[in-house]
């Protein structure tokens, strides 16, 4: 698999659309908080600079550069997210002839979910702190751009949301139990605290555009 970050949008596009298993959910919801990263970070660029945004410069520095860094880490989790598909893939077809490889088989195909669990949950916990970012950008970035940070909100919070669908697909065939409920708790945590940052920063938004502040 070539290195999507390398490739055209428009071929990532139609990879995505073609029968081939990736990227798949986990990969492209990660592509979308990639965006979602990228518009705070333009946000907080449009704010650097401006005389009139003197006072809270070194505030949006700091989130323009925490905004870049989450960019290269949603590029890793994309890479991250395909590389643990193609690990579960050649667990799953693996020879089970002999009680030896059907155990062998069996062992690495639940580590394997394990690993395809993890990622969209990493992914998910970093559009949280993305969410945690657009909260602190809203009330003092560029107001011309401000609408940018409400897009950076709702596609962060839709970029967490679908990463745990891949989570929801594979908890129920893990058997570590123990397991399976850790990461039924804390996915519903991070989607209740998502759904309330998103929705501060969007009232947020949206009284500066109206003109409130």
């Amino acid at each position: 698999m070539s290195d999507l970050f390398s490739m055209s949008l428009r071929d990532v596009l139609r990879l995505s659309a073609s029968s081939e298993p990736t990227p798949g959910g986990g990969s492209v919801s990660a592509i979308c908080a990639a965006f979602a990263a990228s518009m705070a970070a333009m946000v907080s660029n449009l704010t650097i600079g401006k005389k009139r945004y003197k006072d809270v410069e070194e505030q949006v520095l700091d989130i323009r550069d925490r905004a870049l860094c989450l960019l290269s880490r949603f590029e890793e989790l994309v890479a991250a997210d395909m590389a643990q598909f193609q690990r579960f893939m050649e667990a799953y077809r693996m020879p089970k002839s002999t009680e030896e490889e059907q155990e062998r088989r069996e062992l690495l195909i639940q580590e394997a979910l394990k690993g395809a669990t993890e990622t969209p949950m990493e992914i998910a916990r970093t559009c949280l702190g993305l969410l945690e970012m657009v909260c602190k950008l809203a009330p003092i970035g560029n107001k011309m751009a401000i609408s940018d940070a409400g897009v950076a909100a709702y596609l962060a919070e839709a970029a967490l949301n679908a990463a745990l669908l891949s989570v929801d697909i594979n908890v129920p065939l893990i058997k570590d139990s123990k397991y399976a409920e850790k990461v039924r708790q804390e996915r519903e945590g991070l989607v209740k605290q998502a759904s309330e940052l998103k929705e501060r920063a969007i009232s947020i938004v949206s009284s500066r555009m109206a003109g409130v502040s």
